[in-house]
């Protein structure tokens, strides 16, 4: 029962785990920055880097621990390098080089977007049927991926602008509603009623699988504000109450109708038995709601592995070291997904 150690340290939570088996959570602590960062209604990176800094080796003694777990009696050493925030890779990606080294334990570096569409497996070890189509929907993160197995994956889709939890931070931020806003306005859009206001859905051309929500998220802006230049549009007062949760509801409607289709045109093109949805933004009820529509197994993580965290990267590693496939100690933290690497690096 190989035990591995995950480290994550992507963006803004500082996280670490004990996983056996790829899917046993012995133990999985994250550390969350959401009050350093709400005064400034996102992630500030050179904040993000500091709080793992301070934050990374209590997370690690405190995941041991809750897992009865000594460093020794660790298997591998895995560790997020990328995508994500330079600074805070770095942070994880040095202490698990570090811990690699000093116990002469194989290192294992992992993508963090892959690692969000294992999260599934977590806990249950469910098997998706195979092939898959893969969400992964975040606030950094809106992209549909192929999928033949767990570890053959590639990308089909992606977004053209901003995330989908992008989006809704910045709807949050225009409606005064505060960071981060998926949560938010999640709980104001199950007050609402979402055929009050109707927002634009952005399909693209018929057979397009990548999304933008940049177009949404200004009409959003010009529905409270009004529209610049128009006499006939003069700047409202802030909605509240019902009108902000039919707000809520409207905005919300038109993300999830924009995601299933994509979902629907991505499973129909790859003829996939099963859908697999992972990232922050799957926590959202609108979506889980939503997904039963598509005529398919649907498989999302519990919401506690939705959001960043070690344990998915810890358990996706499990397959990399059952294959023999490890990092060297000179592994790089990699602001992008190797998804979309560029080409001239490759």
């Amino acid at each position: 029962m190989p035990l591995i150690l995950g480290i994550e340290s992507t963006c803004d939570e500082t996280s670490a785990a004990i996983v056996a088996d790829g899917w046993g959570v012995r133990s999985n602590v994250v550390s969350s920055q959401v009050e350093l960062h709400a005064k400034y209604r996102g992630v500030v990176p050179e904040i993000a880097s500091r709080a793992h800094l301070q934050n990374i080796l209590p997370v690690l003694r405190e995941a041991l621990r809750d897992a009865d777990c000594g460093l020794d009696q660790v298997d591998a050493v895995a560790v997020a390098h990328r995508p994500g925030l330079i600074g805070s890779l770095l942070i994880g990606v040095t202490a698990a080089k570090a811990i690699a080294w000093a116990l002469h334990k194989p290192l294992i570096g992992v993508d963090h977007v892959h690692a969000h569409l294992y999260s599934v497996v977590l806990e249950t070890n469910s098997q998706p049927p195979m092939p898959a189509v893969g969400l992964v929907c975040s606030g950094g993160h809106t992209a549909l991926y192929a999928m033949r197995s767990m570890e053959e994956v590639s990308l089909i889709g992606s977004t053209l602008d901003d995330a989908v939890g992008e989006a809704y931070d910045k709807v949050a931020s225009i409606l005064g509603l505060g960071y981060p806003g998926g949560p938010i306005i999640d709980r104001l859009a199950q007050q609402g009623d979402p055929k009050v206001l109707r927002f634009p859905r952005t399909y693209l051309q018929r057979d397009s699988l990548d999304f933008s929500f940049s177009g949404l998220k200004t009409a959003v802006l010009y529905h409270v504000r009004g529209v610049p230049g128009k006499v006939s549009s003069a700047p409202k007062e802030p909605p509240t109450g019902q009108e902000l949760a039919d707000l809520a509801a409207g905005f919300q409607a038109a993300c999830v109708d924009v995601l299933i289709e994509k979902l629907r045109r991505a499973a129909s093109r790859i003829q996939a038995k099963s859908i697999i949805v992972g990232g922050g933004v799957s926590a959202n009820t609108g979506l889980r709601n939503a997904l039963p529509r598509l005529n398919l197994p649907v498989f999302a993580p519990p919401l506690r592995y939705c959001t960043d965290n070690a344990a998915m990267t810890a358990g996706l590693a499990f397959r990399y070291l059952q294959a023999g496939q490890f990092s060297p100690l000179d592994l790089d933290a990699i602001p992008y997904s190797r998804f979309t690497e560029p080409a001239d690096s490759r």
